[in-house]
C-alpha cells in the first residue's frame, strides 16, 4: 500500500507543476482533466504525508525515551504518534478503495406509485417532497422532468433531476421499494394500510458516457394533460421518445416548448440506458456475492415508513429511527450516513479477503 502511496505523491507533485504552466488553459478540456485528477489525489496524498510525519515523530520520541529529562514528554509524543498512525492507516485504506465513477454525477430520480392505488400515489408525493427538501438543505438544484398527477394531489409517476456536489454518492442507495404504513386519507374506519412506492436513482449520463443512434429512436408528440383534465396544453408540446432496440419509453410534458421537452426526454433516456448498461456490468462482477447494502434493485424492499409509531426502518442495515416526521422533512443524513458507512465497511471486508 505504501509503495502505491509514494507513486501517487510523486504524481501529485507532477500535476502541481503541470497546472502551473502558463499555457495550460489554452486547452480547457486538458486543464479540467488535470484539475480533476489533482482534486482526487490531494486528500490521499495529504493523509499519506501526515502519516509519514507521524512515523518521524514516533522515531524521534523513541530516541528521546533514553533521556531522563525528556522521558515524560517523549512518552506523551509516543502515544500520540501511535494513535495518529493507527487513525491514518484506517483513513488511507478507505481513501484507496476503488471509487464509484458515478459518485460525482448529478442524478435523475424516478418515483412511481406501486401497490396501494391512490394512497401509494400520495406517498410518492411525500417522497418527492422529502427529496427536494433534502436537496435544499444541501444547496442542490432540482428540476421536474415529467409528472403524472392524481385527483388527490399524488403522483402516479414523477421524474426529476437533482444537480449539485456529489449528488449520486449521497442518494445512490435510495433505489428500491419504499413501504408506508399509515391510515390513508380515503380510509373511513381508521385502519392502518400498507402501500408501496418505487424509487429509481439514475446517474446523469453525458453524451460521451452513452451514445444513442438517432436511427434507433421513435419520437411522438401529444397534448400535455394534468390531473382531472386541468391545465391541459392545447398544443402538442408533450414528447414521447421510444428507444426501439430496448423498447424503453420516456415522456416529458413539463415544459410548454416541444424542443425543451425533447431535450429533457433524451437526457432521461440516455441516463436510463446508461444505468441499464452499468447494472449489467455490476451484476457480472458481483455474481458470486451480495453486497450488504445493495445497489438499487428496484424489486428490493429497502425501507418502511410507519406513521403510527413515527418510525423509519432501513431493512438493509437493520437501522430504525423514531424520527419519521423529521426524516420526511429532509433530515435524512442519519440513515444516509449509516448506509454509506455500511457500504464502505463491506468494501474493506472484501478487500481484506482478496
Amino acid at each position: 500500500m505504501f509503495e502505491k502511496l509514494k507513486v501517487l505523491a510523486a504524481r501529485l507533485d507532477e500535476l502541481e507543476m503541470r497546472l502551473s504552466a502558463p499555457d495550460l488553459y489554452d486547452d480547457p478540456d486538458r486543464a479540467a482533466k488535470l484539475l480533476r485528477e489533482r482534486n482526487e489525489l490531494e486528500p490521499i496524498v495529504t493523509a499519506f504525508r501526515e502519516y509519514e510525519q507521524a512515523q518521524r515523530t514516533l522515531a524521534d520520541a523513541t530516541e528521546m525515551l533514553s533521556d531522563p529529562d525528556m522521558k515524560e514528554l517523549a512518552q506523551e509524543e509516543l502515544q500520540q504518534a501511535k494513535s495518529d498512525i493507527a487513525r491514518l492507516e484506517d483513513e488511507l485504506k478507505i481513501l484507496l478503495l476503488p471509487k464509484d465513477p458515478n459518485d460525482e454525477k448529478n442524478i435523475y430520480v424516478e418515483i412511481r406509485g406501486g401497490a396501494g392505488g391512490e394512497e401509494s400515489a400520495l406517498f410518492a408525493a411525500d417522497l418527492y417532497r422529502m427529496y427536494t427538501m433534502y436537496a435544499d438543505k444541501r444547496g442542490w438544484q432540482t428540476e421536474v422532468m415529467n409528472k403524472s398527477e392524481t385527483e388527490l394531489g399524488g403522483y402516479k409517476e414523477i421524474v426529476f433531476r437533482v444537480a449539485g456536489d456529489k449528488v449520486y454518492s449521497r442518494l445512490k442507495f435510495e433505489s428500491g421499494v419504499h413501504r408506508v404504513q399509515r391510515v390513508p386519507e380515503t380510509e373511513s374506519q381508521g385502519r392502518v394500510h400498507t402501500s408501496t412506492t418505487t424509487v429509481a436513482v439514475l446517474p446523469e449520463a453525458e453524451e460521451l458516457d452513452f451514445y444513442i443512434d438517432p436511427k434507433d429512436l421513435r419520437i411522438d408528440t401529444f397534448r400535455a394533460s394534468g390531473a382531472g383534465g386541468q391545465h391541459i396544453n392545447k398544443t402538442s408540446s408533450a414528447i414521447r421518445v421510444t428507444h426501439i432496440p430496448t423498447n424503453t419509453v420516456v415522456e416529458c410534458q413539463d415544459e410548454r416548448s416541444q424542443h425543451k421537452n425533447k431535450e429533457k426526454a433524451l437526457s432521461v433516456l440516455r441516463s436510463r440506458l446508461y444505468e441499464a448498461e452499468v447494472e449489467k456490468q455490476r451484476a457480472a462482477i458481483a455474481a458470486d456475492r451480495k453486497s450488504q447494502v445493495g445497489t438499487g434493485d428496484r424489486s428490493e424492499r429497502i425501507r418502511t415508513y410507519n406513521f403510527p409509531e413515527n418510525r423509519v426502518s432501513d431493512h438493509r442495515i437493520k437501522l430504525t429511527i423514531y424520527k419519521l416526521d423529521q426524516f420526511l422533512n429532509g433530515d435524512m443524513d442519519e440513515i444516509l450516513d449509516a448506509l454509506i458507512a455500511a457500504d464502505t465497511a463491506e468494501k474493506l471486508k472484501e478487500q481484506s479477503e482478496m
